[in-house]
């Protein structure tokens, strides 16, 4: 079972935190063989979204108001452990951000910048593609809204 929090990154842990940033480069550096700056300086003001089974951070988004990274209230940042992932904890991290983007911020329309191969992913949760393709770190991507 999945245990879902939403704290401020005042209110992570060292623990936390460590842990957050290390499931982050498991995925986006290592298994996607992306080098990328993941420490942006955006950690400080997003709302951050984790899902905890067995004490261990195995799913994690951060979300942000609008007008900070886009327009639109954003959730970015979308991971899942590799060894968790049949469990199919990206769509309850994810129901959980758009919940906390509802409650935190009032807001109900969300962009993200999706991985393209995960489009189908994203509309199953109600986000649907604008504009073409780009390229993101050297990763297919799209923008995607959910209104």
């Amino acid at each position: 079972m999945l245990n879902i929090v939403t704290k401020t990154f005042k209110e992570l842990t060292t623990q936390e935190l460590y842990e957050i940033l290390q499931l982050r480069s498991e995925v986006f550096v290592v298994e996607q063989d992306c080098v990328y700056q993941d420490l942006d300086g955006k950690d400080q003001k997003a709302l951050h979204v984790i899902g905890f089974k067995d004490e261990k951070v195995v799913a994690y988004t951060r979300i942000f108001k609008p007008g900070f990274y886009f327009e639109e209230a954003s959730i970015g940042r979308v991971v899942v452990a590799a060894n968790q992932r049949q469990h199919k904890y990206g769509y309850a991290i994810m129901e959980a951000s758009i919940k906390a983007v509802k409650e935190q911020y009032n807001e109900s329309i969300i962009k993200i910048s999706a991985q393209c191969y995960l489009k189908k992913f994203y509309n199953n949760l109600g986000f649907k593609e604008i504009g073409a393709e780009y390229l993101e770190d050297g990763i297919p991507h799209i923008g995607m809204l959910k209104i």
